[in-house]
């Protein structure tokens, strides 16, 4: 899918209206996000306020069913029906939306208005110009009540300011009950504590399980308060109690009301003494300003340079949309809800998160932060390894405290060992490294997840690969793609065991890494589906999608064929040599981009070609040229992407955010350089886009990209050097970047041989 690359100068100059100061000194970074990238396509991002990897998201909703409201914003929608404080970044699963706070003028209507409507009866009309983001700030005016509404965030409390008019009827409505894509309540308690405070505890069962979600709030202005908690709505035919605040106050002209909101997955009181910590005073300004000082320091870690405004936007933004999640999970005292669904006493520099998209992020994103922020990787590192230890298995797709058992594969363990083979290794490597060969067996004991949850989160495909050697398409869903991951994760168990001198598991997963060739049919060139009998699954398309149930995981043969990042010389054999892999790999993005199937999987997007850069499986592919002595393939294709898959626009991703991976492709590749296999930490070098990139390192050094001659012409690398030094092969590897020091590339408008081994 092509995207049209234009300015969205409307929304810019609303965003950069709403910038605050900060100090000449400095570079505003803010100035250069769009936090509305994303929120039309399919891109499932938010505008609302959040602060670097933040517990609280307060964000608009502006629909409640259907794929486009994972999370919650969709941006040709022109109603709002309120701001709740918890939000998924780019998710193709839908879940949170909870607490949801509405100010009203007039009469407060709240019955359901009608059977799966995206509208509440409360909603407001509202016009993009009069709505506004930046990193750690939102404002939108609603129609229906001429209400100005503004959210800022900390990293536990949300603040929330709203310009009344004058009304004797002026308030708001607090509704417990509301969810994004109505999800089932199976507790829910309001208490009001006093004339400007308020608390509540539910428990929702949808995507995570069991969730439970405990807030309070404080409000600046008192109020009188009605709970409706005893009547219940018809939805569907289904009987949905009923539980709500209806907050009433007189206003003057121009009256602000100001709300702080905690939230916490412990209790209440944990709730109230996170937003107690984090905002102690009601300084809005003062608050938003803060948010905006952190996202200053997450961003600068990278610096561009460049003459074109709207790529240091897009660059800027997907550096934003990188720092959302994984989201804090730890409360202000230190405690924090386990894999188990009980309380933990932690600690609070310590913190423990949640929000692990890890079929996705494992990808570009993990290897980014090993980068730009290596100490937090190991929190999250620390955190898998809680989570095993308490539910009694890596997770797949965490939220919540909740093993989701979506997606495949078992890409904690990469997570893991790529950070380890890079040096960082605070955590406990013993417990990890356990972990790891827990999760690459088969074992549905002592694992504490639904029983519904039990099969996806430990398939039997495990204990196909690990006895039959390979996994029959005729007893297990998308066997294929699971083969494949499982022979990569494996490669990293046996690296981790080899690092850790345990021989005899390095050779075991050794052997198991190579099991990718059992699916390689050498009559169609793809990898396929091998039933029971060895036979191939027939009829075959590699055009052929049917959503979550063929041999593939949202693709198709076409994209999946190439996942073995861990072998690469291993498949150019089988394909028959670099001039025969080289020409197949021509094939990719020269083929139609038309699909076949009952159910073509909508995640197969970003088409060039068969070539699906809306999804993850593909991210890897483009640099596979650079192993087989083709680097300015990889070059100008690496160009196409930026042009084609990224645009400051509301649809200007491709694909799913999901979590920060589309965004971390997009950083990495723009310096001008990938990590094709997490695990082995060398990177293949593409395409810069930017005249000069600078990382700025944890430990005050930095490493510098350099693209001399650059233009939007000069797409190809004529020369190179490191440290000064000629560099002839397009790798490189970690420690020469966290040595810090300067790769310098020299750009011109047509092939060269730089980068080939006949040079």
């Amino acid at each position: 899918m092509k995207l049209k690359r234009f300015f969205f100068a409307g929304l810019a100059i609303l965003a950069l209206g709403a910038c605050t100061g900060t100090n000449d000194k400095t570079e505003d970074y803010c100035a250069y996000v769009n936090p509305f990238i994303g929120t039309g396509g399919h891109g499932h991002t938010f505008p609302g306020a959040v602060v670097p990897h933040g517990m609280i998201q307060p964000s608009p909703d502006t629909r409640i069913d259907g794929w486009d409201a994972c999370s919650g914003y969709y941006y040709a929608d022109t109603t709002i029906n309120g701001f709740s404080h918890t939000h998924l970044s780019g998710t193709g699963c839908c879940d949170y939306g909870d607490v949801l706070l509405m100010p009203t003028v007039g009469e407060q209507t709240y019955l359901t208005t009608a059977s799966k409507s995206d509208r509440l009866a409360y909603a407001s009309t509202f016009s993009h110009q009069n709505e506004t983001a930046e990193p750690g700030y939102y404002a939108v005016t609603l129609d229906r009540y001429a209400v100005r509404a503004e959210l800022t965030a900390t990293a536990r409390g949300a603040l929330h300011r709203y310009t009344f008019p004058e009304s004797d009827e002026a308030g708001f409505i607090l509704d417990l009950d509301y969810s994004l894509q109505r999800q089932t309540n199976s507790e829910m308690t309001l208490e009001v504590l006093s004339d400007t405070e308020i608390r509540g505890h539910k428990k929702t069962a949808y995507w995570a399980f069991e969730q439970p979600i405990n807030f309070y709030a404080k409000f600046s202005k008192p109020f009188t308060c009605t709970l409706v908690t005893d009547t219940v709505t018809m939805d569907n035919g289904r009987r949905r109690p009923t539980c709500k605040a209806l907050l009433k106050f007189k206003t003057r002209k121009d009256e602000q009301v100001l709300v702080k909101v905690g939230v916490s997955a412990v209790d209440m009181d944990g709730a109230r003494r996170n937003v107690e910590a984090d905002i102690p005073a009601w300084d809005f300004d003062k608050t938003r300003q803060e948010a905006r000082t952190a996202w200053n320091a997450y961003l600068g870690k990278i610096d561009i340079s460049t003459t074109d405004r709207v790529d240091k936007e897009t660059f800027y933004t997907a550096m934003y949309h990188t720092g959302i999640s994984p989201c804090l999970f730890t409360d202000a005292d230190g405690r924090y809800l386990g894999m188990d669904l009980k309380t933990h006493q932690g600690d609070a520099t310590q913190p423990v998160y949640t929000v692990f998209s890890l079929w996705d992020t494992f990808r570009a994103f993990h290897p980014l932060m090993t980068i730009i922020d290596p100490k937090r990787n190991e929190q999250y590192i620390r955190s898998l390894i809680l989570k095993s230890q308490e539910g009694g298995i890596l997770p797949k797709w965490e939220l919540a405290a909740n093993y989701t058992g979506t997606m495949i594969g078992y890409h904690a363990v990469p997570v893991i060992v790529d950070a380890y083979m890079k040096g960082y290794r605070d955590f406990d490597v013993t417990a990890a490294y356990q972990a790891c060969l827990r999760t690459a067996g088969y074992d549905t004991t002592g694992i504490r997840s639904p029983r519904a949850v039990l099969p996806y989160l430990m398939p039997k495909a495990k204990l196909y690969k690990n006895t039959l050697g390979y996994i029959p398409c005729d007893r297990e869903n998308e066997s294929v793609a699971k083969a494949l991951e499982y022979a990569y994760d494996d490669w990293c168990v046996s690296t981790l065991a080899k690092a850790l001198n345990d021989e005899p598991s390095a050779r075991k997963y050794e052997k198991q890494s190579k099991a990718y060739r059992f699916y390689f049919d050498k009559s169609t060139r793809f990898m396929r589906g091998l039933d029971s009998k060895g036979n191939w699954r027939t009829p075959f398309d590699p055009r052929s999608s049917n959503h979550r149930e063929d041999d593939y995981c949202e693709g198709t043969a076409w994209q999946w064929t190439w996942f073995v990042p861990h072998d690469i010389p291993g498949l150019v054999d089988l394909m028959g040599g670099e001039d025969a892999f080289a020409s197949k790999l021509d094939s990719l993005f020269t083929a139609s981009s038309e699909l076949e199937g009952n159910l073509v999987s909508a995640d197969i997007s970003g088409l060039i070609g068969q070539y699906a850069h809306g999804n993850e499986p593909s991210h890897h592919i483009i640099y596979l040229y650079n192993y087989v002595n083709r680097p300015w393939r990889t070059q100008e294709l690496a160009d196409s992407v930026f042009r084609s898959q990224y645009a400051n626009t509301v649809d200007g991703l491709s694909g799913n955010e999901d979590c920060g991976q589309m965004s971390a492709w997009y950083i990495l590749s723009s310096m001008g350089f990938y990590q094709v296999c997490p695990g082995d930490p060398v990177y293949a070098i593409g395409r810069p886009e930017f005249d000069k990139a600078t990382i700025n390192l944890e430990d005050g050094k930095t490493f510098t990209i350099v693209a001399k001659n650059n233009s939007k012409r000069n797409k190809y690398i004529q020369s190179a050097t490191l440290n000064g030094t000629p560099l002839n092969t397009p790798f490189f590897n970690h420690a020469d970047l966290a040595a810090g020091g300067t790769l310098e590339l020299t750009m011109t408008d047509q092939p060269t041989p730089w980068g080939t081994r006949n040079k």
